[in-house]
């Protein structure tokens, strides 16, 4: 009975490091959690590091609890080394091409190279960022199309950035040698202020065998009109130099036309009827409507956040007076952004 008591006195004994690192690191990690990702008003980008963070403190715990195990020195380094192999082998076996992306999403979120609604193109598409992910970005296309790239794929591949600015939107035209460029360069300049595009130029590009290459470009400064604009500057060009009784057609057909008393090939404009009309939804619109509401949804959020961030410091140094008021605000907008994110995962599903 002696025998049997020392045995378990000294088991118990053994058993208090063990005891002790289990219930600390339930503590611990309890706490963290709570304190990590407790609050549900956080968007994803923010909750992001803040679960790598409790991914590292459970690596931790697992660890440390290893460690604290009552057996032998032996037989402990075996079970940390059985970890090593697991945790190797779960990396290896997830192919490197998840880790690839895992490691280019992180980078993609440090430098930002753009965000949610701007104009990209990677490699032959082009459109709007709808998503940017931690393994992959969304695009929509001018088709309406929604493309998926993997962040490794667009981490190897130049990416072209529309920057909110504005950018600069071209159009190229070839026109005879029997117009003086001089006044081809003031007309379509005249175009191009016409389609609301700021400080035009003209670039002549190429002095082909029977032709000029023209090129008049500027600047737009609201980016997300870019599509309407780029048909609003060819469609002014077209107006600008048929009303100056300038005809666009190929070198081949102005060579081989016989050149008499007929009136040029120039299309009359039809008369305007003068009608109240609503004004037409543009292109964007319909075309990008994922894009729009992903960068609106995005630009709500962020002022929801703010507008949290003010009012949990207000309401530690209001009065108890204000208290109320400051809570019962801070309540609606935690809602209100609770349901964006809740919005969020409904359109991901």
């Amino acid at each position: 009975m002696d025998d049997f008591s020392q045995l378990v006195f000294t088991t118990g004994i053994s058993l208090i490091p063990f005891v002790f690192t289990l219930m600390f690191s339930i503590l611990i990690l309890g706490s963290s959690h709570k304190l990590l990702l407790g609050d549900k008003t956080l968007s994803m980008s923010a909750k992001f590091p803040r679960q790598l963070t409790l991914a590292l403190l459970y690596f931790i715990a697992v660890i440390s609890i290893v460690i604290s195990l009552p057996v032998e020195k032996d037989t402990r380094n075996q079970v940390l080394g059985l970890l090593g192999i697991l945790l190797s082998g779960v990396i290896a076996f997830s192919s490197t091409a998840l880790v690839s992306n895992i490691m280019s999403g992180l980078v993609m979120r440090i430098t930002k190279p753009f965000r949610t609604g701007d104009f990209i193109r990677v490699g032959e598409f082009f459109g709007r960022v709808t998503e940017a992910g931690i393994f992959d970005t969304e695009i929509q296309t001018e088709q309406r199309e929604l493309v998926a790239f993997t962040n490794s794929y667009l981490l190897a591949q130049p990416l072209q950035v529309v920057r909110s600015s504005g950018t600069i939107i071209s159009a190229n035209l070839s026109l005879g040698y029997d117009l003086h460029h001089k006044k081809i360069e003031a007309l379509l300049i005249d175009a191009a202020e016409s389609a609301d595009l700021k400080d035009p130029f003209v670039q002549i590009i190429e002095l082909g065998d029977f032709s000029i290459t023209y090129r008049i470009s500027g600047l737009l400064e609201e980016v997300k009109s870019l599509i309407s604009a780029r048909s609003r500057l060819l469609a002014n060009v077209l107006d600008t130099l048929h009303n100056a009784s300038i005809e666009i057609v190929s070198p081949g057909f102005i060579n081989q036309r016989r050149m008499d008393d007929k009136p040029p090939v120039i299309a009359k404009s039809p008369r305007s009827k003068k009608t109240d009309t609503l004004p037409e939804a543009t292109p964007e619109e319909l075309i990008f409507d994922k894009a729009e509401a992903a960068e609106q949804q995005e630009f709500v959020e962020q002022q929801l956040m703010e507008q949290i961030k003010t009012l949990q410091e207000s309401l530690k140094l209001a009065t108890p007076e204000k208290k109320e008021k400051y809570q019962k605000q801070l309540s609606i907008k935690q809602a209100k952004l609770a349901r964006i994110h809740q919005l969020k995962k409904e359109q991901k599903s």
